[in-house]
């Protein structure tokens, strides 16, 4: 999960407000005192952390609560909307049907990864994608980037062993003539800064982009607001992508003071996989970090993942061990469940390390459990008896004990279904969602 101290430490304020008898200046303080200490343990600014406490100590006692908000939620709105303010507005980035793309920023920043990753974004889209290596002064960033492009089936040109960048550009652009989506590779740091950047200018004026990216290591802390500064005077940043946010300790102070550059953060990397990359929205992130969750980000993963037909079969009540089985490997495919039971509304950010290992552990061997099934047991799980859970249990190299545990899961989960099934239809929200939610906490 991103940010996990951060994350811990905000959803502990909330609950917090939630779980007292009332609000009064005591319960404010207090709730003020964790927030500083939370930011500022995330390296957050000084002077800005002591802005936003002030901000929030005086709306939370001299507003009155909009119509239809209690007290607490009142003041949990209040933590929310001056936290989302911290790590800057906007609208988000905006998917185009055709863009030209430079990433710039310094060796180390994660660059080359990014290049991939965004270009993997777009593809998952359906724009066709190439990318152009043009950082010619580091030996192994053509390598790189076909190593991580090509199982991707991304393309990419470069021409190892070359110097000319621009040249290297220029041939490149040829190539990409049809691509809706061009990506191009530079350079990072390599002699001095000045050189650096009369290249990316250099590049700039051939290529023409319609956005400069500047990849910053969200490990960097407080030191991003400078360096977004300075490459945003000399070349014109239009986004920002913060690399390594993933329980980063300085995470929250490189988004704060990136933010108070005026340079948006566009795109943040989650993690090492090529798909733990998604665009940067202020008021969605704070509602994780909040342990709010995040149903859109939820459903959006969801459908990059679960098989069309499946959905169908759910939405008209078809769900055996097969479905099942395809569910979990869904699941799978979405990445560490802690990150995916972060964006569900009520569990939380934080999610044990030992608890997701036992149930990424769980799943898998309720997977060998389904395989060892026959074809009639898995369309049909209530034959399942005494003497046949022995005989799976005996092919899945599992105990009776797992196999009645498969089954218990198996029943909930049909119920689940069935509730989002009527959620869905009634009233047009997911009322099966805590049902889900208490199932996979409980999948341990």
């Amino acid at each position: 999960m991103v940010l996990d101290k951060l994350g811990e430490s905000l959803s502990g304020v909330v609950r917090k407000i939630t779980r007292a008898s009332y609000v009064d200046a005591g319960l404010v303080k207090e709730v003020v005192r964790d927030i500083q200490r939370a930011l500022l343990t995330s390296d957050v600014n000084v002077k800005l952390v002591m802005e936003l406490s002030k901000k929030i100590e005086t709306r939370a006692l001299q507003e009155k609560p909009k119509p239809g908000l209690s007290r607490k939620e009142h003041v949990i709105h209040i933590v929310y909307e001056e936290l989302v303010a911290l790590v800057g507005r906007g609208d988000g980035f905006r998917l185009p049907t055709r863009a030209r793309i430079m990433m710039i920023g310094l060796q180390g920043s994660g660059k080359t990864t990014s290049s991939v990753k965004l270009a993997r974004f777009f593809s998952k889209k359906g724009l066709g994608t190439y990318l152009i290596a043009c950082d010619t002064h580091r030996p192994a960033a053509y390598d790189q980037l076909v190593q991580l492009a090509e199982p991707l089936n991304i393309k990419v040109y470069g021409e190892p062993g070359t110097r000319d960048a621009v040249q290297v550009l220029k041939r490149g652009l040829e190539k990409a003539e049809k691509a809706e989506v061009v990506i191009v590779d530079t350079a990072g740091r390599h002699k001095s800064e000045e050189e650096l950047f009369e290249e990316m200018k250099a590049l700039s004026a051939v290529f023409g982009p319609d956005e400069k990216f500047l990849v910053i290591d969200a490990n960097i802390g407080q030191q991003a607001g400078a360096q977004a500064r300075a490459f945003n005077q000399a070349v014109g940043v239009t986004g920002v992508v913060l690399t390594k946010l993933d329980g980063s300790a300085k995470g929250g102070g490189a988004l704060s003071a990136v933010a108070e550059t005026g340079a948006p953060v566009t795109f943040v990397g989650l993690g090492e996989g090529m798909d733990d990359f998604e665009v940067f929205d202020p008021e969605r992130f704070i509602s994780r970090l909040l342990g709010m969750g995040d149903l859109a980000a939820l459903m959006e993963k969801a459908r990059e993942t679960v098989d069309e037909e499946m959905a169908k079969d759910f939405m008209k009540g078809k769900f055996t061990m097969t479905e099942l089985r395809e569910q979990i490997l869904a699941l799978k495919k979405m990445g560490p469940l802690s990150s995916v039971m972060s964006m569900i509304p009520g569990l939380g950010v934080s999610v044990p390390k030992d608890v997701s290992a036992m149930t990424e552990e769980k799943m898998s061997r309720f997977l060998y459990i389904i395989d060892s099934m026959n074809k009639k047991e898995r369309e049909d799980p209530k034959i399942i008896n005494s003497s046949r859970i022995k005989r799976i249990a005996r092919g899945s190299g599992s105990a009776p004990e797992e196999v009645r545990e498969l089954l218990t899961y198996y029943k909930t989960m049909q119920k689940a279904i069935k509730g989002l099934k009527k959620g869905f239809g009634r009233r047009g929200g997911p009322r099966g969602m805590g049902q889900l939610a208490r199932l996979m906490r409980g999948m341990k």
